[in-house]
């Protein structure tokens, strides 16, 4: 009772007790969901997108509206928006940390940014031409068709680089040249992906060009000073740990203002705060200890607390009925195929032009479709800032569901039914393995999975 009359005098208790039972309720759907798709052979991420689509108006709001209004009111919405931002931020700075991008062999590099070229550009342009065709009953009445177009292209050319990172850790295939070579892609596929987000939203928020060009240009100078400035001082910080064999209190701390104040600024650029997450865990030192007492302290907090809230926050702006349509049934399909042989395509004559076989070219494309958390951020920011409508918002949360969840699957079967294992050969191919460049991507895997 005096829980109650306290609740009634301090609206902050009052939110406390609105908001832990829809986080709980998240945490519980999604640790359910996601043991579910691992025993079906599934990344367990992508049964905690589906938990978070379920607890939308999909399943609870149609089910039971009264106990989903209660659990995400208009009160708890914008808490666990706070939430899922940190939460992705620190997750791709986790992604960020964990790339071994500077390890890889001579020539890898090179082909890697042909490889995301080849997987960005066909999509973008595939997916321009499906969005034009379906501009007048997908889009926005006050969005253009350049760019309605341009952003669906964007959003079917985004590869996850977190969640494939996960699904080759978790088949052992991150030290292969395959995995290597996805890696590498996806990351530049990614941070290019980034840059459109930015220009699209500066140039829709009326800035014109001039403000897009800004937005752009700001966002390379705060590059470039976090890969300068901001690596060499945080240089210094590895090393004083490498040398005390401990990451300290004090020293986690700087980590973490660091993390969150470069997301802080690249959110003021207008480029979102996980690219600043991403930016300085690439920036941050290689050190074997440095490097594990970060991802002991942030790993499981992160992926099994905070990023669930932002598939949940997802699921509650995507609304799937009436597919059953055939209007809607055709709108699907075409993105979904657009999105497949987009990045299919590339991936197979660029492989294949850099002396790879065309099963590997195959199993690249296969990969490269793996959409999973990125496009989610993609088309939650494009909903967010009016450039999409929910519609088009829940088609392209299943055209990710479906891409990311047979890539993994169409790469096995690219290969002739197997993966491919670290032989002598990869090795000769791939890169030299250090002591802790395994446990590297592993920083990605989950725990319980």
């Amino acid at each position: 009772m005096q829980n109650v009359q306290l609740a009634a005098a301090d609206a902050n208790v009052q939110l406390v007790i609105d908001v832990l039972p829809a986080v709980l309720v998240i945490l519980v759907l999604s640790a359910l969901c996601g043991r579910l798709f691992v025993m079906l052979g599934q990344p367990r991420v992508l049964g905690e997108m589906v938990a978070g689509i379920l607890l939308g108006p999909t399943l609870l709001g149609r089910v039971a509206p009264d106990a989903q209004d209660s659990l995400f009111s208009a009160e708890v919405k914008p808490v666990l928006y706070v939430l899922c931002t940190i939460g992705l931020t620190l997750f791709m700075f986790l992604v960020g940390l964990g790339l071994d991008h500077h390890t890889a062999p001579k020539g890898y590099q090179g082909t890697a940014v042909y490889v995301a070229v080849a997987s960005i550009l066909p999509a973008m342009a595939v997916g321009c031409g499906v969005g034009l065709l379906f501009y007048d009953s997908l889009s926005l009445d006050d969005v253009s068709p350049p760019m309605f177009a341009v952003f669906i292209g964007g959003a079917l050319a985004v590869t996850a680089f977190p969640i494939l990172a996960r699904m080759l850790y978790d088949n052992g295939l991150e030290r292969t040249p395959l995995g290597m070579l996805a890696l590498l892609a996806a990351a530049v596929d990614d941070a290019v992906a980034w840059c459109l987000l930015a220009f699209l939203v500066a140039f829709h928020k009326g800035g014109g060009f001039d403000e897009s060009m800004r937005t752009v240009l700001l966002s390379v100078v705060f590059t470039v000073a976090v890969m300068t400035l901001g690596r060499r001082l945080l240089g210094k910080l590895g090393d004083k740990v490498e040398r005390s064999g401990m990451l300290t209190s004090g020293q986690f701390c700087v980590v973490l203002v660091s993390v969150l104040g470069a997301g802080l600024i690249t959110e003021q650029i207008g480029i979102y705060a996980v690219f600043g997450g991403f930016l300085v865990g690439v920036a941050m030192p290689r050190g074997a200890v440095f490097r594990r007492a970060l991802r002991e302290r942030l790993l499981d907090t992160v992926q099994i607390l905070l990023v669930p809230i932002f598939f949940a926050f997802s699921g509650l702006n995507t609304k799937i009925d009436g597919f059953t349509d055939p209007a809607t049934l055709l709108q699907l399909v075409s993105l979904v195929v657009a999105a497949f042989v987009g990045k299919y395509v590339g991936c197979i004559a660029v492989m294949k032009a850099r002396g790879f076989s065309w099963r590997e070219g195959s199993a690249m494309g296969s990969l490269m479709n793996a959409r999973g958390l990125m496009i989610l951020v993609f088309i939650n920011v494009g909903f967010a800032q009016g450039i999409i409508g929910q519609k088009a918002f829940s088609l392209l949360v299943l055209v990710a569901l479906v891409t990311t969840a047979s890539a993994l699957p169409l790469c096995k079967l690219s290969l002739g039914g197997r993966l491919p294992s670290v032989d002598s050969d990869d090795q000769n191919r791939s890169v030299s393995v250090s002591v802790d460049s395994r446990t590297s991507i592993g920083a990605l895997k989950d725990p319980s999975g």
